[in-house]
């Protein structure tokens, strides 16, 4: 995302001196400062997602919807497909599908306005949508978890953490895992590296 850092958050935050001189150079001191930015960053992700557990972050959102498709796997009984909104951003069904390969996942795409065979559920042990998705729509996605809760199929948001600002957060509309990158929040294009993904879930699956 072609995203700006306000001049007042980069100093004060990003270039403050404070982050990284004012603990003594032991490694103990050093270790502190660290848990405390990687404390304050889950904080951030708790409380835009409505989820009351996050990690300190993943190598890219495509690896962390990866791991949520895993999660979701490894709780199910003898189901094996997963299902996966038809407007995902592509780098990140690419990595899905490269995961699910070994592990014997069908990999299903759906399209939330045709979601009419419900047989498509049946097998399925998880579903990941992205918010916004790939052409810039965010959709409500009330009726879609209502049905994945009857099949007893895990929730998994890809989201923006910037639109969760504005949005009702994924947690409170009834998803079991959010997963998203955080260049959105004005980390600068690397052009070479992936940028630190988040993922973050309800208190059943923490492990």
């Amino acid at each position: 995302y072609g995203t700006i850092t306000p001049p007042v958050i980069q100093r004060n935050v990003f270039e403050n001196p404070a982050w990284y001189t004012s603990y003594t150079p032991y490694q103990a001191e050093i270790s502190q400062g660290r848990l405390e930015a990687l404390f304050n960053y889950q904080t951030l992700i708790t409380e835009l997602t409505g989820l009351p557990v996050a990690n300190a972050s993943l190598l890219d959102e495509g690896t962390a919807a990866a791991e949520a498709m895993i999660l979701s796997y490894n709780n199910s009984k003898n189901k094996n497909t997963f299902l996966v909104d038809s407007e995902v951003f592509p780098q990140t069904l690419a990595v899905l599908q490269t995961r699910a390969k070994p592990l014997g996942i069908q990999i299903k795409l759906i399209d939330w306005y045709k979601v009419t065979e419900l047989e498509d559920f049946d097998d399925a042990f998880g579903l990941v949508v992205q918010l916004p998705n790939n052409k810039g729509r965010l959709r409500d996605p009330n009726a879609l978890l209502r049905i994945a809760d009857v099949y007893k199929c895990m929730k998994i948001a890809v989201v923006d953490p910037l639109c969760q600002v504005l949005m009702k957060p994924v947690g409170e509309m009834g998803f079991d895992v959010a997963v998203g990158s955080m260049q959105r929040f004005g980390v600068p294009m690397g052009f070479g590296g992936p940028h630190a993904a988040f993922f973050a879930c309800t208190d059943k699956y923490k492990r």
